[in-house]
């Protein structure tokens, strides 16, 4: 049966082949009354025969009824067509300037945001913050919407200003935040942020890189062209709209050949700290640096006084940062002592346990009070110029029993949390799961130097 059907059709194609080629003219005129008649009130049928009289054409008359023009052309009179679009605040916009970059053109919109406090506080003067207008196809404001997050807290504030019947309105609405994971991968070429740069990655996740390694990278002195790191972290959105950087999971830094890793895990009931794939903790006592990757301007040693110009022993290190940068407390501990001190300016020094003391000198401004409990990471301040100081940037000591240590050795000084029984199960698991990310991530580099 199957091989007579497949005799038959080969028989047809024959036929067809053969009435191309013998009846050309009959065959073309075919092809034009099937393609041009479509659109007309009449059409061809004809049978594709080898001889041409016995050729048959039929033709089948057809009135055709056009649909109603007008009231489509009313429809589309009444269909107005709305335009999106996105832009990002900057420091020196007004509300027309703002407006213009976003393609709006109305007045009546400009004057009401000059108006509105809550736009004039959160967005004009500030940089960086995404602003989404809905405009008509006249160029007229009909939804403005921004997105900002005051606080620590998870959540954040959404901001809506609608045209309606009686003029526009101004709305504040507050919504949490949704973590997404992103994965992210570099290397170095001039400097760790610029690589981070390249690769899309967030300053906060680069200051977090360097603070989990910083134990077993001098980030200062060891960092080498050719060093690659992948990262998998944490960002917080606002309707789709990342607008902090939350927890690095998981990383993986290559320094000189030498790979590191790390990666986030909390036992319920318990702290979270970061671990290497084998479970040795990562923790520290201290942060290494009370300025997020800063650059030392003045180191642990001997030095010629910048204000009384003669050598003396420099007991602690100067990190240099522009004035107001954040100063952040390196552990645990209890404010002794916040306010001025001759040289020091404005100074803050915290008493961590019965033998540890840090200071920070020469603040622009100090935000904690004597008494104080403070937490590792915590801002105490921010870097200024007060007391003998040439420029800005901040003083830093570390006491051991009254003794003066080099604040940078200090990190190094780990907290060993061994995890056991069905923690380590549960963080083998996951340590399985986060490898499998850091591969995708680093893959994703490799992909871009490729091409």
């Amino acid at each position: 049966m199957k091989n007579g059907l497949i005799a038959s059709a080969e028989k047809k194609l024959l036929r067809a082949a053969h009435a191309l080629e013998h009846h050309p003219r009959q065959v073309t005129a075919l092809l034009a009354a099937l393609l041009f008649g479509a659109g007309s009130a009449a059409f061809a049928v004809a049978s594709l025969d080898p001889s041409a009289d016995k050729v048959i054409v039929r033709q089948v008359l057809e009135e055709v009824q056009p649909l109603p023009l007008e009231a489509q052309s009313r429809e589309l009179e009444l269909h107005s067509l709305n335009l999106f679009r996105s832009e990002v605040t900057r420091e020196r916009d007004t509300a027309e300037a703002l407006l213009s970059r976003l393609g709006v053109n109305d007045p009546a919109a400009a004057a009401f945001l000059r108006k509105d406090a809550v736009f004039r506080a959160q967005l004009l003067g500030r940089e960086g913050r995404t602003v989404t207008v809905e405009a008509s196809a006249r160029q007229e404001l009909q939804t403005l919407t921004a997105r900002w997050a005051p606080r620590d807290d998870g959540t954040f504030n959404r901001l809506v200003i609608k045209r309606g019947a009686s003029g526009f309105s101004s709305e504040v609405e507050s919504a949490p935040l949704v973590a997404a994971t992103r994965l992210g991968s570099g290397t170095v070429r001039s400097s760790l942020f610029a690589a981070a740069d390249d690769a899309h990655v967030p300053d906060g996740v680069v200051s977090q890189m360097v603070e989990i390694f910083s134990g077993d990278i001098d980030f200062h002195r060891d960092l080498r062209s050719g060093d690659r790191f992948s990262v998998v972290y944490e960002a917080l959105e606002a309707d789709g709209e990342a607008l902090r950087t939350g927890r690095i999971l998981s990383a993986e830094f290559v320094n000189g050949g030498k790979p590191h890793r790390a990666m986030w895990f909390q036992e319920p009931g318990h702290k979270g700290a970061y671990y290497t794939p084998e479970g040795d903790s990562l923790e520290t006592t201290y942060l290494s640096s009370p300025v997020e990757f800063s650059r030392v301007s003045s180191g642990f040693a001997m030095r010629m006084h910048p204000v009384l110009h003669e050598w003396k022993v420099h007991l602690g290190v100067d990190l240099a940062a522009s004035s107001g940068t954040p100063v952040r407390v390196v552990g645990d501990g209890r404010v002794d002592f916040a306010g001025v001190q001759n040289g020091f300016g404005q100074v803050v020094i915290v008493k961590h346990n019965n033998s540890d003391q840090t200071l920070y000198a020469h603040l622009s401004r100090i935000g904690v009070r004597t008494g104080q409990a403070v937490s590792k990471g915590q801002n105490i301040g921010a870097v200024g110029q007060t007391g003998w100081a040439t420029g800005p940037h901040l003083h830093f000591e570390f006491k051991v029993n009254g003794a003066h240590r080099n604040p940078l050795l200090m990190a190094k000084r780990g907290v060993a949390q061994p995890l056991v029984g069905q923690a380590r199960a549960d963080f083998d698991r996951m340590a399985r799961t986060m490898q499998a990310q850091l591969v995708a991530a680093g893959q994703a580099d490799t992909v871009a130097s490729a091409q």
